[in-house]
């Protein structure tokens, strides 16, 4: 089976550099841009099944992906939302490291020692323990020629792809997920899938021409 793991296109606070966990987000007219890029690439390519988080900005660039035609297609499943940033959420990394300095350095250093603070706050291993299932329960019944759209997040696509890739989560950062970005994974099960194209975004930026991410 393939999977087409992207994530959301841009939103405001990503242009800003806001983290940005649960809240829901919409995308900037930059990330429909983007969305529909994808979607440009992917059009004439056979897609079985489709998921996403169920925040706006991933579920529409899902759907603006899949089109008109293939948007029915389309399951929403919670276990895909972001991380959720608790007391973080919104703020300039200017501003956290002017209220949080010691977790902030832990969270560029070794992220997976990290709960985000205050209520709804999460570990990288929390996410990776409701987005791991969601992933299971994505492909389940899945043909052996069949293709899956799956949408999601920054570090909910990293966290799947350090578990994929047999990599720990404190190499969070050894790769990067830039808006509306392509993963392509083959294979017979979620245990046993191979990473064929990691961060592509060829459809709307140019080699090397992505930002460095400022907030996740």
């Amino acid at each position: 089976m393939k999977i087409l793991l992207a994530r959301h296109g841009e939103t405001p606070w990503n242009a800003e550099g806001r983290y940005q966990g649960q809240i829901d987000i919409p995308l900037s007219p930059a990330g429909e841009n983007q969305a529909r890029a994808l979607g440009a690439r992917l059009d004439g390519l056979r897609i079985d099944r489709a998921v996403c988080s169920p925040l706006a900005r991933a579920k529409t660039t899902a759907q603006l992906a899949l089109g008109d035609a293939r948007r029915d297609l389309l399951l929403t499943d919670s276990g895909l939302m972001e991380i959720g940033h608790g007391e973080w959420e919104g703020l300039l990394a200017s501003e956290i490291r002017e209220r949080d300095p010691e977790r902030l350095r832990a969270w560029r250093e070794s992220p997976d020692t990290v709960r985000m603070p205050g209520q709804g706050g999460e570990s990288l291993q929390q996410v990776l323990d409701r987005a791991w299932p969601a992933f299971e329960r994505s492909l389940a019944g899945l043909g052996e020629e069949q293709t899956l759209l799956l949408v999601a997040h920054d570090a909910v696509n990293r966290v799947l792809l350090c578990r994929i890739l047999g990599i720990p989560l404190n190499r969070l950062w050894s790769f990067r997920q830039a808006p509306a970005t392509l993963n392509l994974l083959e294979g017979p099960a979620a245990d046993h899938m191979e990473v064929v194209r990691l961060n592509d975004c060829a459809h709307h930026t140019a080699l090397f021409g992505e930002a460095v991410h400022r907030a996740l």
